[in-house]
């Protein structure tokens, strides 16, 4: 009979140059993991080939070092984070800096009574240091996500969310820029339709280093033709 036991919670970063980032995240999610007292991995997902030093930095903080497949896309990185995954639970963070490592305890208490539950900067006392034109597009786009696709929620677009890994490995993911993240949501409710999501507020911060990777034009684009599809198609 096997010793090795379950790994409790899986964190999983798609990264695209994010080394400097990393360098000050993973000892924090590190340090949040720990005081949970649980098994954990983190697992950095980064680009095809290499663009800096991120796989230097996830050997000297202990996290798992992949690389994405297929393409270089956020939607690629998010699969290939799934398909390694080996945690009941798993924690998807954006590797900027944005995502605080001190909410992880706070997510995974409220995992064990829900499906899904989300770091939400739109419910009473969450918030975003956005600037106010982008936080007007995205309470647009969130509402009329979780309109169209039925999901009640009010933040379907941070990423930073923990979910049963059973459940997300079971989900045929076919966007591939940010828009995986309300497909994975409008997928996992198609599978389940007593699923139950829990928002819990949450004050989203801006990147620490770096210039952020998502083309707004293109963003608006990418959103317009998944809603359809994920309506009309899925």
């Amino acid at each position: 009979m096997s010793n090795i036991k379950k790994l409790d919670i899986s964190v999983v970063l798609p990264s695209y140059r994010e080394a400097e980032n990393l360098q000050l995240l993973l000892p924090r999610i590190s340090k949040a993991l720990d005081s949970l007292g649980l098994l954990s991995e983190i697992i950095v997902v980064d680009t095809i080939r290499q663009l800096d030093n991120t796989e230097e930095v996830c050997f000297l903080y202990g996290a798992k070092y992949i690389l994405r497949k297929k393409d270089n896309s956020f939607g690629s990185a998010v699969r290939t984070g799934i398909n390694c995954a080996q945690g009941n639970f798993t924690i998807f963070m954006d590797a900027d800096g944005s995502h605080s490592p001190e909410f992880i305890p706070t997510l995974y208490d409220f995992a064990k009574d829900y499906d899904v539950v989300i770091a939400s900067r739109y419910i009473k006392d969450g918030d975003t240091e956005n600037p106010f034109v982008l936080i007007v597009m995205s309470k647009i786009l969130n509402w009329i996500f979780s309109r169209v696709l039925g999901l009640n929620c009010k933040d379907v677009s941070n990423s930073f969310k923990i979910y049963r890994t059973s459940q997300l490995k079971l989900l045929n993911l076919k966007c591939n820029n940010f828009d995986i993240v309300e497909e994975i949501l409008y997928k996992l409710k198609i599978n389940n339709k007593n699923i139950k999501f829990r928002e819990v507020p949450y004050f989203f911060k801006k990147r620490i280093f770096g210039k952020t990777k998502r083309n707004l034009f293109l963003f608006v684009l990418t959103y317009a033709y998944t809603i359809m599809k994920l309506r009309f198609r899925s």
